[in-house]
């Protein structure tokens, strides 16, 4: 008869855990850390499964390498092991510590959880899973609250979220007398506007290391190191969250939509990369910007308006994951859309001026703000056609703050209404007037953004209007596209003819020969 092992517990750590207060170690908080060993596994396997951005890389593993040497400071036994997979170093580790159980936070990915299950009946104790606390939110209690209601609209969670957590209200009214300033938040850039330098981090010796590894083995990846400034620390971490509300939060509200030619990151906080790592908590973000306004200087327009994406767009993208994910919404695809993702994407070698612009500033940074990913690259995906699937492992590949349970809701759902309307009440869909309102790209375009058809007419618009044609019997069910749809009435059947066949030869002339096409599935295994 085998007895279980009766050792210390240990705790491993995910590379999107890197909190001191993860719910792991703060489930031990009563011991001492020299009695509680951990471990954290740079895995590889993991790098090479997609085609994950090199900032990316370069980010997770600095950002661990330097929390496992902040734990080692702070007392606990830390072993940091470089491997190919997972199941070995936890093995040894387990058997070495003689474990008698290996806590370990809910990874925040459905697909990884399989994995943990996989691996737990290979280690010789069990793996304990405690709920994720990186977020306002459990997954039980968004479950909860979505289940039997007739409409699931982020507008009614954010309301229940700052009733619930008690932010930005005045008893049982929201503070200014209005839930939600977006009307005001919607203006295009301004010449002239100088804005903020963001914080820069040069790369110390933890990070070169990275650097140097990321380079070498894994250097085919998607993006480019000739710079990397991130922060990888808590304590940077932290500095940006300040130098946001001191110099940026003032201003982000009204103009959090804009766009701007050689400006990549405007009045953006930059901040999603370290709440996904878990190096800052939403709560702190939220009750800095909170606190900011309540002593003043801040309006609540630049408040309520960053409040929102946390409180309300990341915490409603994650918890429609935790509740649709297991019903199959990974494989939405309400237009049956099925092109292929234009190697441009990849290359970013397009005359569109504005994808241009996006696509290289993505190469550069891994980062691009959420109307760019919205109503730019979304918005091409869906009005020209490309399969949803392609597009949202794109998204993944590329983005530095990207994980499974962002980029499913956020692009299926938000970007390309593949859903069928559960996430939102109508395809964010705009033609090139849009862009042109928003941003000055159109102003340095080969492309007219006025023109439907021609030579010069640009892609936008031709997508837009054909995607209306093709689609018009499902979007006359949505009630807010009704009004939209009248302007095919009073289309002559010439221009129809026109908008369609130029949509059809973008498509004839865009098909890559196999040589072009990169990369392939079989590069990095999905």
């Amino acid at each position: 008869m085998t007895t279980a092992p009766t050792g210390p517990e240990g705790v491993w750590i995910l590379g999107d855990q890197l909190h001191p207060q993860q719910a792991a170690l703060a489930s031990l908080a009563a011991l001492v850390p020299e009695r509680i060993p951990v471990i954290l596994i740079e895995s590889s396997t993991w790098a090479d499964r997609r085609n994950y951005h090199q900032q990316k890389l370069v980010l997770v593993w600095s950002a661990m390498r330097h929390f496992a040497q902040e734990l080692r400071v702070r007392g606990y036994p830390v072993t940091y092991v470089e491997s190919d997979g997972f199941a070995e170093p936890l093995q040894a580790w387990a058997k070495q510590e003689q474990l008698s159980q290996i806590r370990l936070m809910q990874p925040a990915d459905i697909p990884f959880r399989a994995e943990v299950e996989k691996l737990g009946s290979t280690l010789p104790c069990p793996i304990v899973l405690l709920e994720n606390n990186h977020f306002f939110w459990t997954s039980r209690s968004f479950i909860d609250w979505a289940t039997g209601r007739k409409r699931l609209l982020m507008e009614d969670f954010y309301r229940e979220g700052r009733k619930r957590f008690r932010i930005l209200m005045d008893g049982n009214k929201p503070l200014g007398g209005r839930w939600n300033y977006d009307r005001e938040n919607r203006k295009p850039p301004k010449a002239g506007i100088r804005y903020p330098t963001p914080l820069y981090f040069p790369p110390d010796a933890l990070t070169q290391a990275v650097i140097q590894k990321v380079k070498q083995c894994h250097g085919q990846h998607f993006g480019s190191l000739t710079r990397f400034d991130w922060a990888v620390t808590r304590s940077q971490a932290l500095q940006v969250l300040e130098h946001f509300i001191q110099a940026k939060l003032p201003h982000f509200g009204p103009w959090q939509d804009a766009m701007q030619t050689g400006e990549d990151f405007l009045y953006h906080a930059l901040l999603s990369p370290y709440l996904n790592l878990g190096l800052l908590t939403p709560q702190e973000v939220v009750a800095a910007a909170e606190a900011a306004y309540t002593q003043g200087g801040i309006p609540i327009t630049s408040a309520e308006g960053f409040i929102r994406q946390i409180l309300g767009w990341r915490e409603y993208m994650r918890g429609l994951y935790e509740y649709q994910m297991p019903k199959g919404y990974n494989q939405n695809n309400f237009f049956d859309h099925t092109r292929p993702l234009p190697n441009f994407f990849w290359t970013t070698d397009t005359d569109m001026a504005c994808l241009q612009q996006t696509l290289k500033q993505i190469h550069r940074h891994g980062y691009a703000h959420h109307i760019q990913r919205l109503m730019l690259l979304s918005n091409f995906a869906l009005i020209s056609g490309i399969q949803p699937q392609a597009v949202e492992a794109w998204f993944h590949d590329v983005f530095i703050d990207s994980y499974d349970w962002v980029m499913q809701t956020n692009v299926l759902g938000m970007g390309l209404f593949a859903d069928g309307g559960l996430l939102a009440s109508k395809p964010y869909a705009a033609s090139a007037q849009y862009i042109h309102k928003m941003s000055d790209y159109c102003r340095n375009c080969r492309y007219n953004h006025s023109e439907k058809v021609g030579e010069h007419a640009c892609p936008f618009n031709i997508f837009y209007w054909d995607f209306l044609l093709r689609h018009r019997s499902l979007l006359a069910s949505l009630g807010r596209m009704r009004l939209v749809l009248v302007h095919l009435d009073r289309m002559e059947s010439e221009l129809i003819a026109q908008i369609q066949a130029q949509a059809a030869a973008w498509w004839e002339r865009l098909q890559p020969t196999p040589s072009e096409r990169s990369p392939s599935p079989a590069q990095f295994v999905r």
